[in-house]
């Protein structure tokens, strides 16, 4: 997938309509419909990171679709991981102790 596919994704995924981007993003809506429609034009830089940054996601992830290998990080990160990562961070502080703890004690099993 490409550029336009990974935006769209990303667009169903965060539940985020495209003027609530361009909002968040700073990056105009008459843009962001470009990077979107049938011809799919790809962005500035600038205009890419601001939209990655916007959709708590890496450029890399929505050029080609994989997140950059970091040392510290395992080199195959599933999506799975992403997704519940994303949705951990959008826990209270209660409930996301509760879930860590929780996923601690399923380690340990």
């Amino acid at each position: 997938m490409g550029f336009k596919e990974n935006l769209k994704s990303e667009l169903v995924y965060s539940g985020m309509l495209v003027k609530e981007l361009a909002l968040k993003s700073g990056v105009n809506k008459y843009s962001l419909d470009n990077y979107l429609n049938s011809r799919g034009q790809l962005p500035s830089i600038e205009a890419g990171y601001k939209i990655a940054q916007a959709l708590g996601v890496s450029v890399e992830y929505l050029v080609t679709g994989k997140e950059i290998s970091h040392p510290e990080k395992p080199e195959n990160s599933s999506n799975d991981i992403r997704v519940i990562a994303r949705l951990v961070e959008q826990l209270d502080d209660e409930k996301r102790k509760f879930v860590i703890d929780f996923l601690k004690w399923m380690k340990t099993r």
